[in-house]
């Protein structure tokens, strides 16, 4: 019993690694998800479907496939490579791939959440707003983003919490590099597959759920704080 919870600095690295993924690309994809949520919802554009489809892509595609489309955007010979060499960008293989391919796959249920948030927004509140003088910006500050505070937060815990846990994609886009791109998943993975790798896997195992799991709390307090307010 006394080998368990006990963890290399590979292990500690991977897990700082993950940390650091899941809250980049939180941090990445909230602005744009609550900006895509609002346009899914108050916007009237005919080719709306359309685009919630493709945005909600990735929750159907295979994280694999996902990783490789990012991988023909953005590799060397990529539709973005040239334009990524000239500002001295590099995704793959770095921690900026591996955020990348977090971002894009939990993207969706982000957007999702944020979106169910916002339609159950009164519509008599937004009126009311604009009867009073706010202008669009207005409302948006003052109405939409308080009442809707509790479903971004939602959705960063899921973005989050999908960032924990991410592999396909990752794996594809940024690889499997200790120190620089393993996170917790990819680390597990290369431990199943080393010969009494076990115990340490299930180490990490504990890790990940324990790290989601206050996760999880956090959100809980941060909502009931919310709900108060």
């Amino acid at each position: 019993m006394d080998t368990f919870l006990t963890l290399t600095a590979q292990d500690t690295a991977a897990v700082w690694l993950s940390i650091k993924v899941a809250c980049g690309a939180t941090l990445i994809a909230t602005p744009l998800g609550f900006a895509t949520a609002h346009f899914l919802v108050f916007s009237k554009m005919p080719a709306k479907s359309l685009i919630e489809g493709l945005i909600n892509l990735p929750l159907v595609l295979p994280p694999v496939v996902v990783g490789y489309l990012l991988l023909l955007v953005c590799g060397q010979a990529g539709l973005l490579g040239p334009l990524l060499r000239s500002v001295d960008i590099r995704i793959i293989f770095t921690l900026s791939g591996a955020i990348l391919a977090s971002a894009v796959v939990g993207f969706p249920l982000m957007v999702r959440a944020i979106r169910i948030g916002m339609e159950a927004i009164d519509d008599n509140c937004l009126m009311a707003a604009r009867t009073l003088g706010a202008g669009r910006w207005d409302a948006l500050v003052t109405i939409t983003l308080p009442l809707s505070g509790r479903a971004v937060l939602a959705g960063m815990t899921l973005m989050f919490a999908r960032s924990l846990g991410e592999f396909g994609a990752t794996i594809i886009l940024a690889g499997n590099i200790p120190g620089v791109t393993q996170t917790i998943p990819l680390a597990i993975y290369e431990y199943t597959n080393t010969p009494g790798g076990d115990r340490a896997a299930l180490n990490l195992c504990l890790v990940s759920i324990a790290l989601s799991f206050a996760i999880l709390l956090l959100s809980e307090a941060l909502g009931r704080s919310l709900k108060r307010r």
